[in-house]
C-alpha cells in the first residue's frame, strides 16, 4: 500500500495532464526528445519549427506513442513569424502552460577575430533574439494559465569558456550567456504572477548533429577524437544524449519544481566543476 501511495504521489507531481506545452526547434534533436517527454507526461504539445515537415513528423511520433498536439511553422528570429505563431496558439489552445525555448543553431569553430559579422548576427538573432521574441509573444498567453513555466535552453558555454583546442564559438557563447541573464530577469519580472523561468545548460549531448552541420567534426575520425577528449575531461567519464536530458526538462515543466525559479541547471556530467 505504501508503495502504491508513493507512486501515485510522484505521478501527480510530474503529471502534465490538461496542460499545453510549446516547444521551439521541435523538429529534431533535443526539441523532439523534449516534445516526446512532455507528451508522455500528458501535455498537449505544440511543436514549432522552421521546418514544418519536421515538426509534423514529431507530432506523428507523439501520436503513435499515445500523445497529442499540433505542428506549427515559425522562424524564431523573425518578429512577424513569431507573432503568427502566437496567434495560431491562441486560436488553437485555451491556455499555454509551458514554453520551451529550444530553437538554436551552432557555428563553426573559430576565434573572435575570425568570425564574420554576418555569422555573429545570425547566431545572436536565432539563439538569443529568438528566445526574447517567443517569450515576448507567448508570455501573455501563459499568465492566465495554471503552473506556467518557461524553460530556456542555454549551454555550459554560456557559463564558462571552453578550451579552444576543443572548440571556440564566441558568438554561440555570448548568445547562451544572454539567454541565462534573460531567464533570470524573466523570473524576477513574473514571479509575483506565479510564472517560473529556469534555464538548462546542457553539456555534451551527442547525436544532435548541430556541430556537424556547420563543419565542426565532419568526419568519423574528428568525431572520435572529440568523443575521447570529452570523456577524458568529464568527471562521469562519458557523454550524454537528448533522451537523458529530457527528464530534467520534465521536472522543470511540472509541479515537482514549483518553488524553483531563476535558476540555471548544468546537465553536463560534472564538466563545469573543473
Amino acid at each position: 500500500m505504501a508503495s502504491s501511495v508513493g507512486e501515485s504521489f510522484l505521478q501527480g507531481l510530474f503529471s502534465l495532464e490538461g496542460r499545453t506545452a510549446v516547444v521551439t526547434g521541435a523538429g529534431a534533436g533535443l526539441g523532439r526528445a523534449f516534445s516526446r517527454a512532455l507528451a508522455a507526461a500528458g501535455a498537449l504539445v505544440a511543436a514549432a519549427d522552421i521546418d514544418l515537415g519536421a515538426a509534423e513528423e514529431t507530432i506523428r511520433i507523439i501520436e503513435s506513442e499515445g500523445g497529442g498536439g499540433g505542428a506549427f511553422s515559425v522562424d524564431v528570429a523573425d518578429a512577424d513569424s513569431v507573432a503568427e505563431l502566437a496567434l495560431g496558439l491562441k486560436a488553437e489552445y485555451d491556455q499555454i502552460n509551458i514554453l520551451v525555448n529550444n530553437a538554436g543553431i551552432s557555428t563553426p569553430s573559430r576565434k573572435v577575430h575570425e568570425i564574420p559579422i554576418e555569422e555573429w548576427d545570425e547566431v545572436i538573432a536565432i539563439n538569443l533574439r529568438g528566445v526574447f521574441l517567443c517569450s515576448r509573444a507567448i508570455l501573455p498567453l501563459m499568465l492566465r494559465a495554471d503552473g506556467p513555466s518557461v524553460i530556456n535552453i542555454a549551454s555550459i558555454v554560456g557559463v564558462q569558456a571552453l578550451d579552444p583546442s576543443i572548440i571556440s564559438q564566441a558568438g554561440y557563447a555570448a548568445a547562451k550567456g544572454g539567454v541565462i541573464s534573460l531567464t533570470m530577469q524573466m523570473a524576477a519580472d513574473y514571479g509575483e504572477q506565479g510564472l517560473r523561468a529556469n534555464a538548462i545548460a546542457p553539456g555534451w549531448h551527442l547525436g544532435t548533429n548541430l556541430g556537424i552541420r556547420v563543419g565542426n567534426f565532419p568526419n568519423p575520425e574528428d568525431q572520435q577524437r572529440l568523443h575521447e577528449l570529452l570523456v577524458e575531461r568529464t568527471p562521469l567519464r562519458r557523454t550524454s544524449t537528448a533522451e537523458e536530458l529530457a527528464p530534467l526538462l520534465l521536472y522543470l515543466a511540472s509541479d515537482a519544481s514549483s518553488f524553483l525559479t531563476g535558476q540555471v541547471i548544468a546537465h553536463d556530467g560534472g564538466w563545469t566543476i573543473w
